[in-house]
């Protein structure tokens, strides 16, 4: 088996062009067959060396690799004009004022066999003959598509439902050239939430934007191929050694997925969550660009579901309180301010300053105090982080230490 992927190298890889990367990659890896990358960079506007770089960037992030490639579609141009002539030599194609056309016949119909969709049948009297070639000579897409899969020998065409219109006219070039066809398979379209074709609206819409938002490549690569396709109802979670062996065609649906990022971030969680603590740490600070969050990260583990919630969510331990002038203005005026004094007087004491200590300490205040718990917890998290949102208080008091905590509630006592 030999496959390709083709991009157009316009921008940012989208998700919905990951997708059919990854399924292209997955057939070739678990066939023991051949991957190749094209750059089809006829559009000289566009197809500047920075939107390639782009493609090669979220392909190399994703793990996706290829074994020959990138190939550039521009650059096969003699031959498709060599083709093109060959085409008009033996009667199949014709000038039009300028530009060249291949000859649809009037009767009969092209069926192009499809791996997802079954046969499809295009009838030549809804085909008006089509150009291959531009008045300046260049070649159109259709006609460079069908030469390229022809000379790199691609077995297996596997792209985006919304290449399907063009399918017959590359088969049609195919067979005037006296070759047949690769076999097709269309991939249905991605679509948001709302049922609309997926877009930024949606969320992020790139490769890199998952990756800048603080997804893990584990958890994108295994959504990715759930979107339009499963192995049982059952199994949600696959490694990307798994997907490889199960991973087949005939599991692709017609229907258009639906891309939630709502659902990749919980699977993302879930990834998180598995990582042994160093490896998580390790990614954090990479992601971060900070070092010695070890204590930190396994705080927050549980209350994260992407890279990028860490941050937020410890940022106190290091860069010190927050401001939030609601969250001081409820829990540190009145008797929030008492009782946080109570809290201090009480944590000062405490020895070994632990987790369970801190604890016990701090539920004797809320005893003594005959107060709900929150009354006294919260003025102490507002205190130490700034916010009402932390990891545990008495974990976060143990990790900032006894001298940072009371130095920290000192301070939020003063200015109350």
């Amino acid at each position: 088996m030999t496959v390709r992927f083709a991009p157009s190298p316009t921008g940012l890889l989208h998700i919905g062009g990951a997708r059919t990367a990854l399924y292209n990659w997955l057939l070739a890896r678990g066939s023991g067959g051949r991957m190749i990358l094209r750059i089809e960079d006829t559009d000289k506007v566009r197809s500047t060396k920075e939107n390639v770089d782009h493609i090669l960037e979220a392909l190399d992030w994703l793990g996706i690799d290829y074994d020959h490639g990138p190939l550039s579609q521009a650059g096969h141009q003699p031959r498709h004009l060599e083709v093109i002539e060959q085409l008009r030599q033996s009667g199949h194609a014709y000038e039009f004022e300028g530009s060249t056309r291949l000859k649809v016949p009037d009767e009969g119909e092209t069926v192009v066999r499809d791996l997802i969709r079954g046969d499809v049948t295009f009838k030549h009297e809804a085909i008006d003959d089509f150009t291959i070639a531009r008045s300046d000579g260049s070649p159109l897409y259709n006609l460079a598509v069908a030469v390229d899969d022809l000379d790199s020998e691609v077995t297996h065409v596997v792209r985006g439902e919304d290449h399907l219109s063009n399918t017959p006219r590359q088969a049609m070039i195919l067979e005037a050239l006296g070759h047949a066809p690769p076999v097709y398979a269309h991939l249905p379209l991605l679509h948001g939430p709302d049922g609309k074709k997926l877009s930024k609206r949606h969320g992020a819409a790139s490769v890199q934007e998952l990756r800048d938002a603080g997804y893990v490549r584990e958890a994108v690569v295994n959504y990715l191929a759930l979107l339009g396709w499963g192995y049982d109802d059952k199994q949600t979670f696959f490694s990307i050694d798994e997907l490889t062996d199960l991973f087949t065609l005939d599991r692709v649906s017609k229907s258009a997925a639906v891309f939630d990022e709502q659902k990749l971030r919980w699977m993302n969680g879930a990834y998180l969550r598995q990582l042994p603590a160093e490896q998580l740490t390790a990614r954090i600070e990479a992601f971060t660009g900070r070092e010695g969050l070890a204590g930190a990260v396994e705080l927050c583990r549980e209350k994260i579901q992407t890279l990028a919630d860490f941050w937020p969510l410890a940022a106190f331990f290091f860069d010190g309180p927050t401001d939030d002038p609601k969250a001081r203005e409820k829990f540190l005026d009145g008797e929030g301010r008492l009782r946080l004094q109570d809290a201090r007087a009480a944590l000062a004491g405490v020895e070994p300053f632990t987790t369970e200590t801190i604890e016990d300490s701090l539920r004797e205040v809320v005893e003594r105090l005959g107060a709900k718990p929150k009354q006294v917890f919260q003025p102490v998290r507002v205190a130490i982080s700034g916010t009402t949102i932390s990891p545990g208080i008495f974990e976060s008091l143990e990790l900032l230490g006894r001298d940072e905590s009371l130095a920290r509630i000192d301070a939020a006592i003063d200015a109350a």
